[in-house]
């Protein structure tokens, strides 16, 4: 868990640099799709048809984001280290599922000190410097609320829903995303994005309005 969450930052890094913001925040919804299929490939989670159908129809919606545009079937490398990102993602996403019924404060401290520290020396390995000592401290607060935060919430989440589920919902967060990258950033969506976001839409409303397989007082039963 600790190599994955080392490896896919740095690839959504080489992304984010040969790709637009709002691009790669819709295409790491393809993250869902490697949990689901890893879910149900390898640890034997049951979905419905109405997942199913909504991780085909999220698949689409990064196969049209995975081009440079309309004319052209030149793969995107900014694309490609995304869904490498989010490959590593979908394992860590199965692995983190089968701990979590331990203590999820416990988990959040182990991935966070040691991923945090593997990419540190990464990052100064090939050069990288601190310019500015403030942004230590604007690092370590993205870092509480974005790391620490949803990966504890995420965790509690799988106890009860499982791993294919709880990616599913995480779907509404590229959303988010993509709309801060246009505000901050002023980046212009072309035709072959919007029509990916109406997919992708379509994709995460089939997903998210799934029903949870067990209801939660069983689960704490179960516990």
């Amino acid at each position: 868990m600790i190599i994955l969450d080392i490896a896919a930052p740095i690839l959504l890094m080489y992304g984010l640099k040969y790709s637009s913001a709002a691009n790669v925040s819709l295409l790491n919804n393809f993250e869902i799709v490697m949990t689901a299929i890893i879910a149900f490939v390898v640890f034997k989670e049951k979905m419905s048809l109405r997942v199913i159908l909504g991780i085909i129809t999220i698949t689409i919606s990064c196969l049209i984001l995975s081009f440079e545009n309309d004319e052209s079937l030149n793969f995107s490398l900014g694309s490609l280290f995304v869904l490498l990102a989010a490959v590593c993602w979908g394992i860590e996403n199965n692995c983190t599922k089968k701990t979590s019924n331990s203590d999820p404060i416990f988990i959040v401290l182990i991935k966070g000190i040691f991923s945090g520290t593997g990419s540190l020396i990464i990052g100064f390995a090939i050069g990288e410097t601190i310019t500015s000592s403030w942004t230590i401290f604007a690092a370590i607060g993205v870092g509480i609320v974005a790391y620490g935060l949803s990966i504890l919430f995420y965790i509690y989440a799988q106890r009860y829903i499982g791993a294919a589920r709880t990616s599913a919902y995480y779907a509404i967060n590229p959303f988010v995303a993509s709309i801060f990258s246009l505000i901050l950033f002023f980046q212009i969506p072309t035709f072959q994005y919007v029509i990916a976001l109406a997919i992708m839409i379509i994709g995460a409303i089939l997903t998210s309005s799934d029903k949870p397989l067990f209801k939660h007082k069983n689960n704490l039963d179960n516990q």
